[in-house]
């Protein structure tokens, strides 16, 4: 009898996330698929990468985009009738597919952003990164994974927490963002769009 309830239990987890895949796949198809691409690459570097994101990081910022908090025209607009189980839907799925990275070319300059990344800079009270994101740019349950993000999108919003003109999780990162040079924010995005998984098993 354990046996037939453990396998009825099993069976509706199944189904549930099977539906779940499938409403976070309509939902992707009908809206999110022309800039994010259908498995979170995002078709231009614009636009941020989903594959591989944090699960909770997406749903808070789908819940912000919905509520106003964060402000920006496309996105405000493509979340303001996500219902709260359509939001945890597109999470699960944008965070189950594989993460990305680039080829980065200029190691030398990658080199400068890594070591903001991994020491910060004491000469003008910039944390490492690290410190938050993580070693390998993973980042946590509530905050974004970077390794792999496109290098303009990394950079745009290093801008934006810079100058406050992102509106949501700004307390913390304009204070390191606004004192980060022009050269260092395009160095950390280099370094960071090349952070691969596999770094991690050959440290």
């Amino acid at each position: 009898m354990k046996k037939i309830i453990l396998a009825l239990g099993l069976l509706s987890i199944g189904t549930a996330n099977a539906a779940n895949i499938d409403l976070a796949k309509s939902i992707v198809k009908a809206k999110c698929h022309l800039c994010h691409g259908e498995e979170g690459e995002a078709s231009s570097a614009i636009y941020p990468r989903l594959a591989g994101q944090n699960r909770n990081y997406l749903v808070k910022q789908l819940k912000n985009f919905r509520d106003g908090k964060r402000k920006s025209d496309t996105m405000n607009e493509m979340a303001k009738d996500l219902k709260d189980d359509q939001i945890e839907a597109l999470a699960d799925y944008f965070s189950s597919k594989p993460a990305l990275t680039h080829r980065v070319r200029d190691k030398g300059f990658a080199a400068v952003g890594e070591y903001l990344f991994k020491k910060g800079n004491r000469y003008s009270g910039i944390p490492a990164c690290k410190s938050c994101h993580g070693e390998f740019g993973q980042g946590t349950d509530e905050l974004p994974r970077l390794a792999g993000q496109h290098k303009r999108y990394v950079a745009d919003q290093l801008q934006a927490f810079g100058e406050r003109a992102r509106t949501n999780d700004n307390a913390i990162m304009h204070t390191i963002a606004s004192k980060l040079t022009e050269m260092e924010i395009e160095a950390l995005a280099l370094y960071v769009s090349g952070i691969k998984e596999e770094t991690k098993e050959k440290q």
